[in-house]
């Protein structure tokens, strides 16, 4: 009874590894194709790749706002004003704690 239980779990747990495999098939389902077909096949690549040379080169992308920034933005005064005012503010407010 045991044997039967230990080869049922093992059926049970092979048998999603088995629904993985690959079905492989070897031979040809459709027949070749025809001269005609060829040919055809061709003058499509053919006209394909003449309508892909008709394609005009991409040009750069465009920036409407380029002409209006400038490269490097400018050094702004009034940080380095408030920086001052902040430092001032904290000199003369320790001068007034020591009082």
């Amino acid at each position: 009874m045991r044997a039967l239980r230990l080869a049922a779990a093992i059926m049970l747990l092979a048998s999603p590894a088995f629904a993985q495999v690959p079905k492989l098939n070897l031979l040809q389902d459709k027949p070749s194709k025809t001269q005609d077909e060829l040919d055809a096949e061709k003058a499509q690549d053919k006209a394909y790749k003449e309508s892909l040379k008709k394609i005009p080169d991409q040009k750069a992308p465009s920036d409407p706002w380029g002409t209006v920034r400038s490269d490097a933005p400018p050094a702004s005064p009034s940080k380095s004003a408030s920086s001052s005012k902040s430092k001032a503010k904290s000199t003369a407010g320790s001068s007034t704690s020591a009082n």
